[in-house]
């Protein structure tokens, strides 16, 4: 199959069904990881810490959307990020209410990669080749929005790909599937396509981004941004990828309230 579309990717049996692994380039092309946070200076340290600790893809900036940070240990630990030799991570200060549409599209425009990879301030790496399997998928020209397998600190999952209509308008697959389970039809250990996957953890080529208009910053200023991004991804020709083999945790919610909040 893979030889007759020119692909450049091998495909592995599994106990469950197939995988494909996708060849990188031979110049692993630049990921721009955009971080906002507001404070919180234990997620934020232990976020960049895993990801400069653990990731194996060698090809990657982070962007700090510092969004009007005040407390004078986190504004001294993002300056000493900036500061290190050879850093790899920028500090964008931005002090506008919190909208976290605007906060990612503004980086959006000051990141050098040919990729975006869209990083809650509370995610933590497990699996070490997180990136290099969400770069190979996101680079297929039909590809949109590539998301990650995110697992709660208690290893029930919290993102398996997001379906549209449960919950009144979205929500996530195999959402409290304790690790090691399969899931329905064992879907939560294969790769597939889905309507949406969530940005706590997405990965995006900087052109289809563009083309799409970025987050909606004036009606989606919190919540369901990335439902309606991976939407509008959908319309304009792409399919968006939840892969199992991209792992992290996710402190959900830890420095933000409920979605469904009125407000």
């Amino acid at each position: 199959h893979y030889e007759r579309l020119g692909a450049r990717a091998r495909v592995e049996s599994t106990a469950y069904g197939y995988r494909t692994r996708y060849a990188l380039p031979h110049r692993a092309p630049l990921v721009s990881l955009i971080i906002p946070t507001r404070n919180a200076l234990p997620l934020v340290r232990q976020c960049i810490e895993s990801i400069e600790r653990k990731t194996t893809y060698p090809n990657y900036e982070i962007i700090l959307v510092d969004n009007g940070s005040d407390d004078p240990a986190a504004l001294q630990y993002f300056k000493d990020l900036a500061e290190r030799p050879s850093s790899r991570v920028r500090v964008l200060r931005d002090d506008r209410e919190f909208n976290y549409s605007a906060l990612n599209n503004a980086a959006a425009v000051i990141a050098r990669g040919e990729l975006l990879g869209l990083i809650n301030n509370d995610i933590e790496v497990i699996s070490p080749d997180w990136l290099d399997e969400m770069v190979g998928i996101a680079l297929q020209p039909d590809v949109g929005a590539v998301g990650a397998a995110l697992w709660f600190p208690n290893d029930t999952l919290q993102h398996g790909g997001v379906v549209l209509g449960i919950g009144e308008l979205a929500g996530h697959a195999h959402k409290f599937l304790p690790r090691g389970g399969k899931g329905y039809f064992m879907r939560a250990v294969l790769s597939q396509s889905f309507s949406a996957v969530t940005a706590a953890c997405l990965l995006v080529r900087k052109r289809a981004f563009e083309q799409v208009g970025g987050l909606d910053a004036d009606n989606l200023k919190i919540a369901f941004n990335d439902v309606d991004f991976c939407l509008r991804l959908r319309e304009a020709g792409y399919r968006n990828v939840w892969t199992p083999y991209a792992e992290l945790y996710h402190h959900e919610s830890a420095t933000r309230g409920s979605d469904l909040a009125p407000e």
